[in-house]
């Protein structure tokens, strides 16, 4: 969603990461009411479509992740880095630190609406447990309830990144140990990219299909990978072998079993090759709303649960049942969504942390769960 890195200021891709942000909010107003519930008679379709399919837009995320993921850990196929810790020190302090912050305000404001919004998506009352397993990013691992929708996905990506610096830092440390003339000269596929080929057929054709493995990357690996295919693909003298190599990954996989989810994430990655070998596409400027909105799209991502969930809890106790305030409450939820993340963007998100400002946040959540716990 968020990146430092270059390549993430593309118009292409931020405008990319602006729709499927947009998509996420509005599948979480339209999937947990009651706004929503009010409209459905009178949108059944558009409010069908955003709970069911707009979920679906979590596949950009993540092939985009692995293209960006490749352009930083390896973007000839081999490791720019040798040293694996740091970089996945790095990427833990910049994916917790706003996150804990996020985390913060979904409990204090589940905290504020639960004594009088009675509702399946407002949390208990965290325990210790689960305000550790969230500090961690191990909370589907532990199998702690989450404290806010789609804290999943983060846990996920830090995982796909974790597992990609290892394999780049592995590969690099077995070739100084059997060094070659110039490696980067040697033909065919690098042992870094020859990994994520095969780790990528093997969660397409096997992991993927095993719902009993989504809380670890092997689960989402087919989707990163294709990204970074398309990373390697759309800098390759021969892009079409990269695109045909990722056609049949696709091809086997929705043949042993049709996954909509896959069959996006296929169509992206390649579509990313195409946009990103044009330069006439590489050079559109965007449009301005949709590239802001990409650019801040984590920390939009991180916040907007607790303040959809405040906005359907106000709304809901004021004026229960009315069709035009459930409409206004939508908007204005979305509206509000995106201003609170922007402020999370330029206070939190953007500033580069450190061990010390991580652990203060990470404390904070876990010591604000605990306070609102007792005090309910």
């Amino acid at each position: 969603m968020s990146s430092t890195l270059p390549a993430s200021r593309n118009a292409v891709i931020d405008c990319t990461k602006g729709l499927a942000c947009a998509a996420i909010v509005w599948h979480h107003l339209a999937f947990y009411g009651p706004l929503s519930d009010v409209l459905l008679p009178y949108a059944p379709g558009l409010i069908g479509w955003l709970s069911e399919y707009a979920r679906m837009a979590v596949q950009l995320f993540l092939v985009l992740g692995g293209y960006l993921a490749a352009a930083s850990l390896a973007p000839a196929g081999l490791a720019r880095h040798s040293q694996a810790l740091p970089l996945i020190g790095k990427r833990f302090m910049r994916l917790v630190v706003p996150l804990a912050v996020a985390l913060m305000i979904a409990v204090l404001v589940s905290a504020l609406v639960r004594p009088w919004f009675a509702h399946s998506s407002v949390s208990d009352e965290p325990s210790l447990s689960q305000l550790l397993a969230h500090a961690l990013l191990l909370q589907g691992i532990l199998g702690e309830e989450s404290l806010s929708a789609g804290v999943w996905y983060v846990s996920i990506d830090f995982q796909l990144f974790a597992l990609s610096a290892l394999m780049f830092a592995a590969c690099r440390w077995l070739a100084a140990r059997r060094p070659v003339a110039d490696p980067a000269a040697q033909p065919g596929l690098t042992p870094g990219q020859m990994l994520v080929v095969a780790l990528a057929a093997a969660s397409l054709w096997s992991f993927n299909r095993d719902a009993d493995l989504d809380n670890w990357a092997l689960y989402f690996f087919g989707a990163y990978g294709l990204g970074m295919m398309a990373w390697w693909a759309s800098r390759s003298a021969r892009p079409w072998a990269w695109s045909a190599a990722m056609a049949v990954l696709l091809a086997v996989a929705l043949w042993l079993e049709w996954r909509t989810r896959i069959a996006l994430a296929g169509a992206t990655a390649l579509a990313l090759v195409a946009v990103m070998r044009s330069p006439r596409l590489t050079a559109w400027r965007g449009v301005a709303p949709l590239q802001w909105l990409g650019q801040i799209s984590y920390s939009v991502f991180l916040v907007h649960f607790p303040v959809c969930l405040l906005v359907n809890a106000v709304v809901d106790h004021l004026w229960p049942g009315s069709v035009p305030a459930s409409l206004l409450g939508l908007v204005g939820a979305f509206a509000l969504s995106v201003a609170v993340g922007h402020q999370l963007y330029e206070r939190v998100e953007r500033r580069m942390p450190n061990w010390q400002v991580a652990l203060r946040w990470q404390a904070g959540l876990v010591g604000a769960g605990l306070v609102t716990a007792w005090l309910s």
